[in-house]
């Protein structure tokens, strides 16, 4: 009997150990994807949309992500979908990076990383979504 029981136990703590990394290795995605969802919320969502502090934005020691925290307002709530290229560029000033198609405003090193703000155009030259990217 005492052998049984030793296994039994044994059972036990194993399916313990086994429900709690479960447990773990759920609540750990949980808080990852979260984190993910929210994560351009959180690192460029401080500040309004200011075109003249959009313009003449620079990276200096104190700032080095000289633009990111404008970058979710501006991705939100001012850059609507179907606006064209010429309106983008005209709003927010001469991009860093063009090629048909896309063009990339420079956001500074923001988390460690160079980020850009993305925009791209359909056929039409018409904006169809914009990303923050990290290079």
């Amino acid at each position: 009997m005492s052998n049984e029981t030793s296994q039994n136990d044994v059972t036990k703590i194993f399916m313990t150990i086994t429900w709690v990394s479960a447990l773990v290795a759920v609540v750990a995605t949980i808080v990852f994807f979260a984190w993910w969802g929210m994560k351009d919320r959180i690192a460029f969502g401080d500040k309004k949309f200011d075109q003249v502090a959009w313009i003449t934005a620079s990276s200096t020691i104190d700032k080095t992500c000289h633009r990111g925290d404008m970058a979710y307002d501006l991705q939100q709530h001012v850059l609507q979908e179907g606006i064209t290229r010429e309106a983008a560029t005209s709003l927010l000033g001469r991009p860093s990076w063009e090629e048909a198609g896309q063009m990339e405003y420079d956001l500074g090193n923001c988390m460690q990383d160079i980020h850009g703000l993305r925009l791209f155009f359909n056929e039409n030259n018409q904006l169809t979504h914009s990303r923050i990217v990290q290079h």
